[in-house]
C-alpha cells in the first residue's frame, strides 16, 4: 500500500468531519456558546471566590476569567471529542464504520485518521473562543496563541483518543447520552478547570487528590501554561501517556477478532 493511499484516505476522512461539522449548525454555534456562557455568566460569581494573588504562570493580579478561560478552551475539546465518538456510534449503527474499517489499511491508521481529523476540525473553534475571550480583558501573549497550539493537539488528541476507547465500548447511541454524561461532567468538574488546585485542597483534601489524578486536570494546565509561554512538563508526560494508553484500548476495543466487537458476535 503506497503512501499516496493513506494521504488519500485521511484527506477523505477530513473532508467528511469537516462537512459533517459544517452542515450540523447547531452543535457548531453551542459548541461556542457554552464557554462564553460560562465565561459571561458563570465567571461574574466565580470571581470573588478566587480573588486575586494567582501563583505563575499566571499575572499576580488577574480575574477569573483569566484563569478558567483555558479550562473552558479543553471543556471544548473534551465536548468535541465525545461528540465525535457519539458520530462513531451512529456510523457503526448504520453500517458506515464498519465500510470504513473494511478498507485495505491498518485499522490503527484507520482510527488514527479519524481521530486526527476530528481534532483539526475543532481547533478553529477553539481559537474563536480565545480570541472572543479577549472582549473579557483575557490577552494572552500574542506569541502565546502559537505556543499553545500543540498543547490544543496533544490535549484533542489524547480527549479524542478516550472518545475512541469509550465508542468501542458503547453498544448504542441510546445507551451513549448516558455514559456521555457521566463521563464529561465529572471528568470536568472534579478537575482543574475552575478552581486551582490549591483551592480544591483547602476544600476538600479528596477532590484535590481526584483532581490531580484525573488526565483532564493535566491537559488544562498544559494549556494554561503554554497560553502564557510556559511548558508544563508533567502535564506533558500524563497527556502523552494517556494518548498512548487510550488509543491502545480503543484499537483493542475495535478489533472484531479481539475487542468487545468480537465477544458481542458484531
Amino acid at each position: 500500500m503506497k503512501a499516496r493511499h493513506e494521504f488519500r484516505a485521511f484527506g477523505g476522512i477530513l473532508l467528511r468531519e469537516a462537512l459533517r461539522t459544517v452542515r450540523q449548525r447547531g452543535r457548531f454555534l453551542s459548541a461556542l456558546v457554552r464557554p462564553l456562557v460560562w465565561i459571561a455568566i458563570f465567571a461574574a460569581g466565580f470571581r470573588s471566590v478566587l480573588g486575586l494573588s494567582i501563583t505563575p504562570p499566571y499575572q499576580t493580579y488577574v480575574l477569573y476569567e483569566v484563569y478558567v478561560v483555558p479550562g473552558l478552551a479543553a471543556m471544548m475539546l473534551l465536548f468535541h471529542a465525545m461528540q465525535s465518538s457519539l458520530a462513531m456510534v451512529y456510523d457503526r449503527e448504520m453500517g458506515s464504520m464498519r465500510l470504513l474499517l473494511t478498507a485495505p489499511l491498518p485499522r490503527w491508521y484507520l482510527l488514527a485518521a479519524r481521530l486526527a481529523a476530528s481534532v483539526i476540525v475543532g481547533l478553529p473553534l477553539v481559537y474563536v473562543f480565545l480570541f472572543l475571550a479577549r472582549y473579557w480583558n483575557v490577552r494572552p501573549p500574542a506569541i502565546g496563541y502559537v505556543a499553545v497550539l500543540p498543547a490544543l493537539v496533544l490535549s484533542g488528541l489524547m480527549l479524542g483518543a478516550f472518545g475512541l476507547l469509550v465508542s468501542s465500548i458503547s453498544t448504542q447511541m441510546e445507551n451513549f447520552a448516558g455514559v456521555m454524561n457521566f463521563v464529561i461532567f465529572p471528568m470536568f468538574f472534579a478537575s482543574t478547570a475552575l478552581y486551582p488546585l490549591w483551592r480544591l485542597a483547602e476544600a476538600s483534601p479528596v477532590l484535590s487528590t481526584i483532581a490531580s489524578l484525573n488526565p483532564f486536570s493535566h491537559a488544562v494546565e498544559l494549556i494554561r501554561f503554554a497560553l502564557y509561554v510556559k511548558f508544563d512538563a508533567v502535564g506533558c508526560a500524563v497527556v502523552l501517556g494517556c494518548l498512548a494508553l487510550f488509543f491502545v484500548a480503543a484499537v483493542y476495543g475495535y478489533d472484531p477478532g479481539r475487542g468487545l466487537w468480537g465477544r458481542r458476535g458484531e
